[in-house]
C-alpha cells in the first residue's frame, strides 16, 4: 500500500501556471509511487463559506471535497499569490473542508491533522508567489497539516515553461525532491498504512 496524494491548483484560470506545476508535482509522485487524485477546485461550485449555510445546507459540493481531503494522506497543493497572499478560491476551500462531518466534534479537522502537504507556486513576479506560500504555510499549520520543508517556488512564470514542461532549473530539480519527500512522510505518517 501507498500514500493517496490530492494534487489540485488555487487558480482556475484556463493556461493556469500554477496547474501546469501542481501537474508536473502530481507526475513526480506518481513516478515515487503514490496514488494521486488529481482535481480542480472549480469543479465544487463551493459558495462563499457560510456558518448559516453549513447549518442549514450544506453544499453537495463542499461535502465530495471535504471527503476527498480526508480519504487522501497528503497533498500536493500549488496557489498563486494574491495581493500577497493565497487565492480566495483556495481559502474558502480549505474552510469548507476542515469543517467536521455530521456528528463529528468540531476539534476533529478529520481532513487535515496529521497529513502532509507540499506547498508551491509560480508567479509571473520575480518573487515566485513567496508571501501566498508564507501565508498557506501558515493556515495549514494552524490546521494541524504537516507541511514539507521546501518552498518550490517559480518566478518569472511566463518565461518557466515550455508548453506543460518546467524549463527554470532551479524548480525543476527541487519538486522532485519536495514530492519525494511529500510521499515518504505521508506513508509515514497515514494512521490508514500504518494501523
Amino acid at each position: 500500500m501507498t500514500a493517496r496524494l490530492l494534487a489540485f491548483s488555487g487558480s482556475t484560470r484556463a493556461g493556469s501556471f500554477n496547474q501546469r506545476l501542481v501537474d508536473i508535482a502530481a507526475q513526480h509522485a506518481r513516478d515515487a509511487g503514490a496514488e494521486v487524485t488529481e482535481i480542480r477546485l472549480k469543479d465544487f461550485a463551493l459558495p462563499l463559506y457560510d456558518e448559516d449555510l453549513e447549518a442549514h445546507a450544506f453544499p453537495e459540493g463542499a461535502a465530495a471535497l471535504r471527503d476527498l481531503f480526508i480519504a487522501h494522506d497528503g497533498f500536493l497543493i500549488a496557489s498563486p499569490e494574491y495581493n500577497g497572499g493565497v487565492t480566495g478560491v483556495l481559502k474558502n476551500a480549505i474552510d469548507w473542508a476542515s469543517r467536521p462531518s455530521p456528528g463529528q466534534p468540531m476539534t476533529t479537522l478529520a481532513a487535515f491533522r496529521g497529513k502532509v502537504a507540499g506547498v508551491m507556486s509560480a508567479s509571473i513576479s520575480p518573487f515566485g508567489g513567496l508571501r501566498g506560500i508564507i501565508q498557506l504555510r501558515q493556515i495549514l499549520g494552524t490546521i494541524q497539516t504537516v507541511v514539507a520543508t521546501e518552498n518550490i517556488l517559480v518566478p518569472l512564470a511566463t518565461k518557466a515553461f515550455d508548453g506543460p514542461a518546467l524549463t527554470d532549473p532551479m524548480p525543476a530539480q527541487l519538486l522532485p525532491v519536495m514530492v519525494k519527500r511529500v510521499v515518504r512522510m505521508a506513508t509515514a505518517l497515514s494512521p490508514r498504512l500504518n494501523a
